[in-house]
C-alpha cells in the first residue's frame, strides 16, 4: 500500500480549481453552490447542486446543462456521468418574473476509481542507437518507425528493430525539435517541439509531402491513432491530449487526463491500443494507461529497472518511446540515449 500511494503521489499532481463564468451583472443576482457526497467530484457521484438567490427573486423553474448537454436534476441532485473528465461547466439558467439569468461554475470531474498499478516482463532485449534521442517509435506492418530530438540531430528513421540498424533515415532541418511520429494511410505524421509546426512525410521514400501547423495546443510531444485512422490524438505537455481530424489536422476536441484524485500534465510518447492510450510519464520511468474516450488514468505502469540495465555514459537520458506491435502482441520501449530497447509484456502487480 505505501508502494501504491508513492507511485501515485510522485506521479500525479494537482493542477485544476473552479471560478464562477457568469456576467457581473448575472453575479449580482445568482450563483451555484456545488458540493458532492463524498468531498470529491468523482464520476458517478451524488452532487448537490444550489441556485444561491442573491436578491430574493421569484424563481420559477431552472434547467441545467453540463458542458453543453442538459442534465435532470431532481431535488436540488444529480448523479455525475459526464462523458469525459476533467474541467467542465455546469450551467443553470434561470427563469424568475418574467426573465432569465445564466450562471455557471467550473468542476472538475475526477475518475472513479484509483489506477491500478502495472509491473512489466522482459520477453527480449534489442540493441539500440546510442546516439538516438528517442522521441517517437510506432509498429507499421512489423516494421518499427523512430523519430529524435534536440536542435542539429532530429531525424525520421526506419529501423531493423532485431539488430538495431537504421535502414533509412532523414535529418530535420537544424532549426527543428524533432518530437512524435504517427503512421496513417502510408504516409507519417511527425511533430515539432516548440516550433508550432509538424511534417508529413511519404512513408516509402521519406519525402516530404505537407506541413501543418498546430492550433490551439502550444507545443508537440506525443502522437497516435484510432485504428480507423479518423482520429489522432496529440499531446503537448499540458493536461489535455488533444483529438485532431487525421484528414485536416486541426484540433476538434480533446480529453484531459484525470485521476480520482487529480488532473495530470505529464503525458509524453503515445499509443492507441484497444481503445486505451500508453502515455510515458514525462522524467519518470513510467508509463500511464488512459480511457481514450473519458481521459481516466485506469493504469499506471512502473518501468523501474529498465534504465539499470542499460550502458551508463554521459549524454543517458530518461526514459520514453513506447510502440505496441500487434504482430507478438507486445510492447517495445526505450529511452533517450539507450544502447537497448526492451520487448516487454504488461502485467498487473
Amino acid at each position: 500500500m505505501y508502494f501504491y500511494k508513492f507511485l501515485i503521489i510522485s506521479f500525479l499532481v494537482i493542477s485544476a480549481g473552479g471560478c464562477n463564468s457568469s456576467n457581473s451583472a448575472e453575479k449580482n443576482l445568482f450563483s451555484l453552490n456545488i458540493t458532492a457526497e463524498s468531498g470529491k467530484i468523482q464520476q458517478g457521484s451524488t452532487l448537490k447542486v444550489e441556485v444561491i438567490n442573491k436578491k430574493k427573486k421569484e424563481i420559477d423553474s431552472v434547467s441545467y446543462r453540463l458542458h453543453g448537454k442538459n442534465i435532470a436534476v431532481a431535488n436540488n441532485s444529480f448523479q455525475l456521468n459526464a462523458e469525459k473528465l476533467g474541467i467542465q461547466e455546469l450551467e443553470a439558467t434561470v427563469y424568475y418574473e418574467g426573465s432569465t439569468a445564466t450562471t455557471s461554475e467550473k468542476i472538475t470531474v475526477l475518475a472513479a476509481k484509483a489506477p491500478k498499478v502495472y509491473t512489466y516482463e522482459i520477453v527480449n532485449t534489442y540493441p539500440h542507437d546510442i546516439k538516438a534521442y528517442t522521441q517517437g517509435l510506432e509498429f507499421h506492418n512489423d516494421t518499427l518507425y523512430e523519430s529524435t530530438g534536440r536542435n542539429g540531430i532530429s531525424s525520421l528513421r526506419k529501423v531493423d528493430y532485431k539488430t538495431g540498424e537504421v535502414l533509412k533515415k532523414i535529418d530535420l532541418d537544424d532549426a527543428y525539435f524533432g518530437e512524435g511520429i504517427t503512421i496513417i494511410n502510408n504516409k507519417i505524421y511527425m511533430l515539432t517541439w516548440q516550433a508550432g509546426k509538424g511534417f508529413v512525410y511519404d512513408l516509402n521514400t521519406f519525402e516530404q509531402l505537407d506541413t501543418f501547423t498546430y492550433n490551439q495546443s502550444k507545443e508537440g510531444w506525443g502522437l497516435t491513432h484510432t485504428p480507423d485512422g479518423k482520429k489522432i490524438y496529440k499531446s503537448d505537455g499540458s493536461d489535455k491530449i488533444w483529438i485532431l481530424n487525421s484528414d485536416t489536422l486541426i484540433e476538434e476536441d480533446f480529453i484531459e487526463t484525470v485521476t480520482n484524485t487529480s488532473v495530470f500534465n505529464k503525458a509524453n510518447e503515445l499509443e492507441y491500443v484497444d481503445g486505451k492510450i500508453y502515455a510515458n510519464v514525462y522524467l519518470k520511468d513510467s508509463a500511464m494507461i488512459i480511457d481514450a474516450k473519458t481521459g481516466a488514468i485506469i493504469g499506471v505502469i512502473d518501468f523501474r529497472g529498465l534504465k539499470d540495465k542499460v550502458t551508463k555514459h554521459a549524454d543517458l537520458d530518461v526514459l520514453n518511446g513506447i510502440a505496441y506491435n500487434p504482430t507478438s502482441k507486445t510492447f517495445f520501449v526505450t529511452g533517450k540515449n539507450w544502447d537497448k530497447m526492451f520487448e516487454v509484456t504488461i502485467k498487473e502487480k
